[in-house]
C-alpha cells in the first residue's frame, strides 16, 4: 500500500484527512475532491469503512436493491390494471426477485470497492477496512482486519497498530457514516417476536412475506415498500399520523396518493392517529391506536424513518453533541472546525445526490480551510423524487411548493393540471395523478414543480434545470412533438405565461 507522499518532515506540515465511511457515496465525493491535492496541500487521506461486503448503503440497502424489487411490482401493477388484458395477474416469485437483486447489488458494490481501491493506489492514500471510533477530537482508533478491500491482506500501518486496533491523529476528519433504520419507541415492541417484525431491509431480502401487516411510517420508505408488499399478496393496514402523506408537497398530492393507495393497491389507510402500544398476540401482533382501536395482524413493518449511524463512533469521548440540526451548512458541527458531517449522517437531507454534492462540496471546504480562506454553506435547490405507487406513479417536487412560496414572500402564479384530463396519459393506462408549476408573478421565474404521475421522475431533471437557472417561464420553448408524458409540463408552462401576459 502506498501512502507516503515526500519525506517525514514534509508530511508534518500538510494536513492528515481522515474520511470514516469510505465506501458511501458522501466519503468516495469527499475522497474523490481531495486526493489531486495530495502532495500541495494535503499531506495524507486516510480512508476507514467496515462495509461487509464493502459498498455504501444505496448501492447495498437503498436506492438500489429498492428500485430492483420496486420494478417487479411495477410489471405486476401495470399487468393486473390493464382491463384489455385476460387472464390471471402474474405472482410475483420473491426468491427470483431477490436473486436477482443480490446479483446487481454485487455487482454495484464490487464497482464501488474498485473505485475505491484505485483511490488507495495513490500516493498518500491509505486504505483500512475496520470499525473506527474516537478516542478524542483527532485520535481515533480502527479496529478491523486491517488495509484493503476486504481481501485477507496485511500492508503497512500508520500510528500504533496492537492487539487492539490502530491508532491514528488526524487534522481534518470528515464523517460519512450514512444512516440506519430507525427502531421506534412504542411500549411494547421489545416483547414481540423479532421474527414478525420487518424493517425495510429485511423486506429487501425477503423471499417469504406473512399473508397481513400492520405498517408504521408512511414516510418515503413506506410509500416506495407498501405498494410492493400489496402486489407481493400482503394485506395490509397502514397508520398515518397526519391527514395525508407526503408532508413536502401541498395538500393535493398527498390526498392523491391516499386514494391512489386505497383504490389501486387496496390498502387501508387510517389518518390521524398515532400508536400507543405493539404486543404479541398467537396470531401475530396487536397494535393499538390512540382513536382506541386496535389492528391484528401476522407481522409488523417499521418503516418509521432513518438515523443518523453514528453509535459505533464513540463520539462520547468527543466534544461533539449530536442533536437534531446540530451541523450547519459548512457540514460542521458546532466548536468543531476541523470536523465534518456528510450525507445520511449529518440528517440534513438523506439522498444519494444531496450526500455527493455535500461530499464534494466537504472537500473544497476542507481545502478551503487549510487556504486560510472562509468556508461557503452548501446550498442547493429542493429536487427530490418518491417511488410512489410502485413507481407507476412517482412524486417529484423541484424548487417551491405553492405554500412554501408564499411563505418566502413570493407572489405567485400557480397551475395544476391533472393527468385524468390529459389525452396522452389515459392512451398509456396510467391516468392517476397530477402536476402544479409555481411561477414568480413579477418576473415569470420558474420556482417549482411538483408531479405525482407517471414519468414524474424523469421529467424532474428537466424541471431542475429550469428552476436552478432561473428561467422565464414565457421563454421556455412551446413548439408540437409527437405526443408523449412531457405535454403535461407544456400545458403548464403555456397556462401559467397566459396569466402573466407577454
Amino acid at each position: 500500500m502506498n501512502g507516503r507522499t515526500g519525506n517525514a518532515g514534509e508530511r508534518e506540515t500538510r494536513p492528515h484527512v481522515v474520511i470514516i465511511g469510505a465506501y458511501g457515496s458522501a466519503g468516495v465525493a469527499v475522497a474523490e475532491g481531495l486526493t489531486p491535492h495530495i502532495g500541495e496541500e494535503i499531506g495524507r487521506l486516510t480512508l476507514v469503512d467496515d462495509g461487509e461486503p464493502g459498498g455504501g448503503l444505496c448501492i447495498l440497502r437503498g436506492c438500489m436493491p429498492s428500485k430492483e424489487v420496486l420494478s417487479a411490482a411495477q410489471h405486476r401493477h401495470q399487468a393486473r390494471s390493464d382491463e384489455r388484458l385476460d387472464g390471471e395477474p402474474p405472482g410475483m416469485d420473491l426468491a427470483s426477485i431477490v436473486d436477482r437483486k443480490d446479483d446487481h447489488v454485487a455487482a454495484f458494490a464490487r464497482h464501488r470497492r474498485e473505485a475505491v481501491r484505485d483511490l488507495a493506489d495513490h500516493d498518500g492514500v491509505e486504505f483500512h477496512r475496520g470499525t473506527a471510533a474516537f478516542l478524542d477530537d483527532r485520535t481515533i482508533l480502527i479496529d478491523g482486519t486491517g488495509e484493503g478491500d476486504g481481501e485477507d491482506t496485511e500492508g503497512e500501518r500508520d500510528g500504533e497498530a496492537g492487539d487492539n486496533g490502530t491508532v491514528i491523529e488526524a487534522d481534518y476528519v470528515a464523517i460519512a457514516t450514512g444512516s440506519v433504520p430507525n427502531r421506534p419507541s412504542i411500549p411494547g415492541l421489545e416483547g414481540v417476536d423479532p421474527a414478525r417484525l420487518y424493517t425495510s431491509a429485511d423486506v429487501l431480502d425477503a423471499t417469504h412475506l406473512p399473508d397481513s401487516g400492520v405498517v408504521m411510517g408512511f414516510g418515503y420508505v413506506g410509500l416506495e415498500l407498501v405498494p410492493y408488499l400489496a402486489e407481493a399478496g400482503v394485506d395490509l393496514t397502514v397508520v398515518e399520523h397526519d391527514a395525508r402523506p407526503l408532508d413536502e408537497a401541498d395538500p393535493a398530492f398527498g390526498d392523491a396518493l391516499l386514494s391512489l393507495y386505497r383504490e389501486e393497491f387496496g390498502v387501508r389507510i387510517v389518518t390521524g392517529a398515532s400508536e400507543e402500544r405493539i404486543d404479541q398476540i398467537d396470531e401475530g401482533v396487536r397494535l393499538g391506536l390512540d382513536t382506541g382501536e386496535a389492528i391484528e395482524a401476522e407481522a409488523a413493518f417499521l418503516f418509521t424513518g432513518r438515523r443518523p449511524n453514528l453509535d459505533a463512533l464513540r463520539l462520547g469521548n468527543t466534544t461533539l453533541s449530536p442533536e437534531s440540526g446540530w451541523i450547519d451548512a459548512t457540514m460542521r458541527p458546532p466548536g468543531a472546525e476541523r470536523t465534518f458531517v456528510v450525507g445520511d449522517a449529518n440528517e440534513r437531507e438523506p439522498i444519494l445526490h444531496v450526500a455527493k454534492e455535500q461530499g464534494y462540496h466537504t472537500a473544497e471546504n476542507i481545502l478551503a480551510h487549510v487556504r486560510n480562506e472562509p468556508l461557503t454553506p452548501y446550498r442547493n435547490v429542493h429536487h427530490h423524487v418518491v417511488f410512489s405507487g410502485a413507481g407507476v406513479y412517482p412524486f417529484a417536487r423541484v424548487g417551491h411548493t405553492e405554500k412554501s412560496a408564499q411563505e418566502a414572500g413570493y407572489e405567485i402564479a400557480v397551475a395544476t393540471r391533472r393527468a385524468e384530463n390529459d389525452g396522452v396519459f389515459e392512451t398509456k393506462d396510467v391516468p392517476h395523478g397530477l402536476a402544479r408549476l409555481v411561477v414568480d408573478a413579477d418576473d415569470g421565474t420558474v420556482l417549482g414543480y411538483q408531479g405525482l404521475h407517471y414519468h414524474a421522475d424523469v421529467m424532474a431533471k428537466t424541471m431542475q434545470v429550469i428552476v436552478e437557472l432561473g428561467l422565464d417561464v414565457r421563454e421556455l420553448p412551446d413548439r408540437a412533438y409527437h405526443p408523449t408524458t412531457p405535454e403535461i409540463l407544456d400545458g403548464l408552462f403555456r397556462e401559467t405565461a397566459a396569466e402573466l401576459g407577454s
